[in-house]
């Protein structure tokens, strides 16, 4: 795929910073972005940094690009400017998911200025959360939130729901697990320290038995292999499940959510609380199918999500920006 280049100016720079602080699914980063001088900038979905087999049809690479595509709002309005944000804007490139440009002079609200001060903050966290609940009116203001940009909320607080829902994502993982493709496919975006990178996950990005709550979590480092039965689990310590849905699943919707989970996100960082991804069954067809049918009341189930306080969290890598700008 080729990018045209243009003029790249600081405050260019100063957006697509905001921008790659944005979550991915493995950390693959997959978004180019294209500076137009003074007119603004485009962000390209980098389809080689694709998962073709968790990811085929490439929703949750889009759902990437569109967490980035907010924060490049966020960040335009801190300059004090507003985002003029046209989406697919050539039908000949459908890689070319939206172009932002600078808009009248605006003075960024309170809530705004808040959430790009959460950009720093916000991190992927992994394993139990801390017992402290969450803030009283936080699930509140995150249904607003979502909701706002296309979204819908499902918190997952019915025991027989989750006990459903743990189960999927079970299942879901254990797929990966167990299918030799899908294991290798993940692999090849895991690093040991030996061998550092600056996308993906390190194999260590949690020194806990990925088992150890009630949804499990991805196993980077292959503890499941040596340790089938995690040491101890903290069911109790899994946090709030939600998850973020909507009533139709093509590209722009998916754009769409990735911009309602980074506002969500970031509130939520705000409030110190930090979120872990369990999206595994909504990378297997039947199970993601499943998910809908006796979650979301029919929507498409785009995220799965649990949010606490996190004990520790640990930034994950980030790409020099000469490889993603142009």
């Amino acid at each position: 795929m080729s990018f045209r280049s243009g003029r790249t100016s600081h405050a260019s720079t100063f957006l697509v910073r905001a921008a790659m602080t944005a979550p991915s699914l493995l950390n693959t980063q997959p978004w180019r972005f294209v500076a137009d001088g003074d007119m603004g900038i485009e962000l390209h979905a980098d389809t080689g940094r694709g998962l073709p087999l968790a990811d085929p049809h490439g929703r949750e690479l889009v759902l990437g690009c569109g967490a980035a595509l907010f924060n490049m709002r966020l960040a335009m309005l801190h300059l004090g400017f507003r985002p003029v944000v046209h989406t697919f804007p050539d039908p000949q490139d459908p890689a070319h998911l939206a172009t932002v440009g600078w808009g009248a002079y605006t003075r960024p609200t309170d809530e705004e200025q808040r959430l790009y001060t959460a950009l720093g903050r916000r991190h992927t966290a992994h394993g139990p959360f801390l017992p402290e609940p969450l803030p009283p009116d936080l699930v509140d203001d995150m249904r607003d939130l979502t909701h706002r940009e296309g979204a819908d909320l499902h918190v997952i607080d019915d025991v027989a729901q989750r006990r459903l829902l743990a189960e999927l994502v079970r299942v879901g993982e254990e797929a990966h697990r167990t299918d030799a493709r899908l294991a290798t496919e993940q692999a090849a975006w895991t690093w040991r320290l030996a061998r550092p990178r600056d996308d993906g996950v390190p194999a260590d990005v949690s020194v806990l038995h990925p088992d150890s709550t009630a949804l499990v979590g991805r196993d980077y480092a292959g503890l499941t292999d040596m340790f089938p039965t995690p040491p101890r689990r903290w069911p109790t310590r899994t946090g709030l499940v939600v998850l973020l849905a909507t009533g139709k699943d093509d590209p722009l919707t998916w754009l769409r959510s990735g911009q309602a989970l980074q506002r969500l996100l970031l509130h939520a960082a705000g409030h110190g609380v930090m979120a872990t991804f369990h999206t595994q069954p909504l990378e297997v067809p039947h199970l993601r199918t499943r998910v809908r049918q006796a979650l979301t009341a029919g929507q498409f189930p785009q995220v799965i999500l649990r949010l606490g306080h996190a004990p520790h969290v640990r930034a994950l890598p980030r790409r020099a920006l000469a490889d993603v700008l142009g």
